[in-house]
């Protein structure tokens, strides 16, 4: 069962337009929430595994949202994993 603030995040993930404000900490707690292994990569990169998917994504920097090119790689990767709005 995902918190308010999680399905919050779900459904701004899949949102269409793509939205480019979604805070990556909230996507990052998003996965965490659904079960995801999370691990470090080299620099900003971290990886993800979920529903025998993996996908690596890069934390953005400086700025704290999420562009929506990686919005939509997020939401492929949730697809792919099974996850539905």
């Amino acid at each position: 069962m995902l918190s308010g603030k999680h399905a919050a995040t779900l459904r701004a993930v899949f949102a269409d337009p793509v939205r480019a404000n979604i805070a990556w900490r909230d996507i990052e707690a998003l996965l965490v929430a659904l079960g995801a292994e999370v691990s470090e990569g080299h620099g900003s990169r971290v990886r993800f595994a979920l529903g025998g998917v993996r996908a690596v994504f890069h934390r953005p920097h400086p700025e704290k949202e999420t562009d929506p090119g990686a919005v939509r790689s997020v939401r492929r990767f949730l697809s792919e994993a099974g996850v539905v709005r």
